[in-house]
């Protein structure tokens, strides 16, 4: 039987751990992302924020906003802009659900993680989510706890 291949290549650049604890994620999609080289040189250097960022459909393309990649230091004449909108690539049918799910009430689009794939290639992994509120939050964090304390006692008690 034939062994799989490790996923080499495949490495975190910016994670957005905040969304997770601010909103409930319905659903997540990878989607490609349109960069200038010296936006992916800097991304190399794991150079970005996506902390404060959305992406919303506008005029039947999905773009992300406010996404922060740090400037190259070698790129200085033909450099980027480090919070411009950056256009993200998925399909007609995607972009559509996408769409819908925007539409309904509380309802956004967050991105999640943005990584090297396995074949190199810089993707983001975004997620239609819903705002929770400090209640929801609250809940979480102590279900969040008493598994916690769950795991210790199984450790303890062997």
């Amino acid at each position: 039987m034939a062994k799989k291949k490790e996923n080499t290549n495949y490495k975190v650049i910016a994670e957005n751990r905040r969304a997770r604890f601010d909103y409930a994620i319905e659903s997540d999609l990878e989607v490609g992302i349109v960069l200038m080289g010296s936006e992916v040189k800097s991304l190399r250097n794991g150079q970005s924020n996506i902390a404060e960022s959305y992406a919303s459909v506008d005029d039947g393309e999905l773009w992300l906003t406010n996404a922060y990649i740090a400037p190259y230091a070698q790129a200085k004449t033909w450099g980027h802009e480090e919070r411009r909108k950056r256009k993200l690539l998925c399909s007609k049918r995607e972009l559509s659900r996408l769409w819908n799910a925007t539409k309904r009430e509380g309802m956004t689009i967050v991105p999640l993680v943005m990584y090297f794939n396995d074949r190199g290639l810089i993707k983001l992994k975004i997620g239609v989510a819903k705002g929770k509120k400090n209640h929801d939050k609250r809940a979480d964090s102590a279900k969040r706890d008493w598994n916690r304390q769950k795991q210790r006692l199984l450790r303890d008690r062997g």
